[in-house]
């Protein structure tokens, strides 16, 4: 009797084991099933924003390309406008002379080159028959470097300059109508009118350029 209560406890323990046996490879499935479907899911999701950003940016490249030639005839028509902007000669070489391209350029560089800017004063003023007693001003092209694009910023400097208040006047004028912009803060005269001194703080202006850059961007 005993021996059958025994051999009954070993077949239920075995049944229980392979009831476990099975639970647990159930278990296993349905986690492996779980986890699997998540990650598909997610790899799925992850080449849809690939294969959207990459339709975009085809999308954005075709239309680059189709005006381009818009773009190309609209430059060449500005360039070659005569009278230029200024009503001058596109090929010569005087005070309003030069293609529009190159008039915009002088009128708003693109670096902060102070020696340029006083080297243009300079001209300016013997042009007037006036002497340059003494130009100051920073020279930030260091510090410029990491400037903003697209953002017009000012050269402060300072001028002392003598000579007839004749000449002084029309050297302000000649500013005023100059391709380049300057604007004066403030004029402070000394003297008559035939031996007269002149100091004045102006500024002038520059622009960075804008970059062409080729950036990648990560999909997440």
């Amino acid at each position: 009797m005993a021996k059958k209560i025994l051999s009954k406890r070993l077949q239920i323990d075995k049944s229980q084991a392979t009831m476990v046996g099975f639970i647990a490879g159930a278990v296993f499935i349905v986690v492996f099933s779980l986890v699997s479907s998540k990650a598909l899911f997610s790899q799925s999701n992850y080449q849809r924003k690939v294969i959207q950003e990459k339709e975009k940016a085809r999308d954005t490249i075709e239309n680059n390309v189709d005006t381009v030639g818009d773009l190309v005839q609209s430059y060449q028509q500005f360039v070659n406008t005569s009278p230029n902007m200024l009503d001058g000669n596109p090929t010569g070489t005087g005070e309003k002379d030069g293609d529009n391209a190159r008039l915009v350029l002088d009128a708003l560089p693109s670096v902060y080159d102070f020696p340029a800017v006083t080297s243009s004063v300079e001209k300016i003023v013997n042009d007037k028959k006036l002497k340059l007693e003494e130009i100051t001003g920073v020279d930030e092209e260091v510090s410029q470097k990491d400037a903003k694009e697209s953002v017009v910023i000012e050269m402060p400097f300072q001028i002392v300059v003598s000579g007839s208040l004749g000449n002084i006047k029309e050297l302000v004028k000649t500013f005023e109508k100059s391709i380049r912009p300057f604007s004066f803060t403030k004029i402070v005269l000394e003297g008559d009118a035939n031996d007269m001194k002149a100091t004045i703080d102006m500024k002038t202006y520059y622009q960075p350029a804008k970059a062409l850059e080729v950036k990648e961007e990560v999909v997440k």
